[in-house]
């Protein structure tokens, strides 16, 4: 029986976090994210969010107290962009980034949170929350989603994914409901 070694890429990646599943023989790899820039994830949902590829590498160069940032590249190529941002209670995101939403195309609102919008090529929650003792909003938003290819079965990964995802990242910015 023949010993498998890990490709260098999984090496260097595994110190990053990133867990990373094969499917199929020969072609490109799905991969499995259970973390990645200090923050946990479903791995089910987020990997059905990013193409598959050989490589894939996450950078949280960006991020800041009160604005997670989290880019994952496949291939060497930046694909799916992940943002958190505690913001005042005045602040209206889904109004303030409405073009946004409309340049990710065919935007509509779900019932997550205290609203979102769920797009084509990605969307944005958001909660009222406190942070340091101060009553604030946490906003989550994903964007370049191109997968899953087919457009009504991204949108509803996307809402399943924002659900999802919006406590978790919440609980690790420090922003309770």
């Amino acid at each position: 029986m023949k010993k498998k070694l890990l490709p260098q890429w999984l090496s260097a990646t595994l110190p990053a976090a990133l867990l990373i599943g094969i499917t199929g023989c020969g072609g490109p790899e799905s991969f499995t994210v259970s973390e990645a820039c200090g923050t946990e994830f479903d791995p089910e949902l987020i990997g059905r969010l990013i193409p598959k590829g050989d490589s894939l590498k996450s950078d949280d160069t960006f991020s800041e107290p009160k604005q997670f940032r989290c880019e994952f590249a496949v291939d060497g190529q930046d694909r799916v962009g992940l943002r958190g941002d505690v913001v005042e209670p005045f602040v209206k995101p889904l109004e303030v980034k409405e073009s946004v939403m409309l340049r990710l195309g065919n935007p509509a609102s779900a019932d997550i949170g205290d609203g979102a919008t769920i797009a084509d090529h990605g969307g944005m929650a958001l909660k009222a929350c406190t942070y340091n003792g101060e009553k604030m909003q946490y906003v989550l938003s994903i964007d370049g989603v191109q997968d899953p290819k087919g457009i009504e079965e991204r949108r509803r990964t996307l809402e399943d994914f924002l659900r999802s995802q919006l406590p978790v990242a919440m609980k690790a910015e420090g922003c309770r409901p």
